[in-house]
């Protein structure tokens, strides 16, 4: 990583489509830690060569927090002064995106500068680690987490180019991971072995033997394929049935009423690098 002084970490590929990240944010929108925050500052870091993933994020937060604000952050300065172009555009009238939308964009990285001494209520680092080893994850976690407030999260993995392959890990303040989730677009699924290649770096070199995420994959990709006869009912009957039936077999999963959106979550130890 980079040293401390100035924006911490690189500057990645900067890919950025229109509503690659609905699921993960979908899923944000739900979160008991949005509706308790004192201080609902959110931050999209490292959104990329477009600011559109800080002004859909804020969209959708708002409608369960109206008074959420977004600060999206990049280390590169030239995509931070286009996203601030398109804020312009915003404020103006020109889009889609309320014009009052409370969003900003500024440099920075894993350090996650923020003004006037604030803490982070939520931090989403989608597509960000993707390009950095495995043992730079628990620093780079740890520095994230050290600017969140006590009651905030942080929601690091990784999707597709679609949006229709994600998973991600939610952080805890103290750094430490919570949860997995998987969450993929049901009408064109063959098979839930397709998260293996959109896993978090944290884990998507552990997708082998002996790992625990190996083992919750072939359970949930084994579930799917003995759920195929509920296929004809549509395949979020089928999902449902794979999801209750890894449940059944005393995997932690968590959030099972989420199932019906093609996701999957379960608790972190059943998944953490051995």
């Amino acid at each position: 990583m980079a040293p401390a002084r100035g924006p911490v970490g690189r500057i990645t590929r900067g890919t950025t489509h229109t509503n690659r990240l609905r699921r993960v944010d979908r899923w944000i929108a739900t979160r008991t830690e949005l509706r308790r925050l004192a201080d609902p500052l959110v931050v999209d870091l490292g959104y990329g060569a477009s600011g559109v993933t800080a002004l859909e994020l804020h969209a959708r937060l708002a409608r369960t927090r109206p008074d959420v604000e977004v600060l999206g952050l990049e280390i590169d300065p030239e995509r931070v002064e286009r996203a601030r172009g398109q804020l312009a555009e915003v404020q103006a009238g020109g889009t889609a995106f309320a014009p009052d939308a409370r969003v900003d964009f500024a440099r920075g990285g894993f350090e996650v500068p923020l003004p006037h001494g604030r803490a982070a209520g939520i931090i989403r680092a989608m597509n960000v680690l993707r390009q950095y080893d495995e043992t730079d994850v628990a620093a780079a976690w740890s520095q994230m987490a050290g600017r969140l407030a006590p009651d905030g999260l942080l929601v690091e993995g990784t999707c597709d180019e679609r949006g229709r392959v994600c998973a991600w890990i939610a952080v805890g303040p103290d750094a430490l991971p919570r949860t997995l989730t998987l969450s993929l677009r049901l009408e064109e699924l063959h098979s839930p072995l397709v998260a293996a290649e959109r896993l978090p770096k944290a884990l998507i070199h552990r997708n082998v033997p002996g790992e625990g995420v190996h083992r919750f994959l072939a359970a949930l990709d084994a579930e799917w394929e003995r759920a195929a006869g509920l296929g004809a009912f549509g395949p979020r009957q089928r999902w449902v049935a794979a999801v209750d039936a890894v449940a059944a077999q005393d995997w932690p999963v968590r959030e099972r009423r989420r199932a019906r959106l093609g996701e999957i979550t379960v608790a972190w130890d059943a998944v953490a690098p051995g």
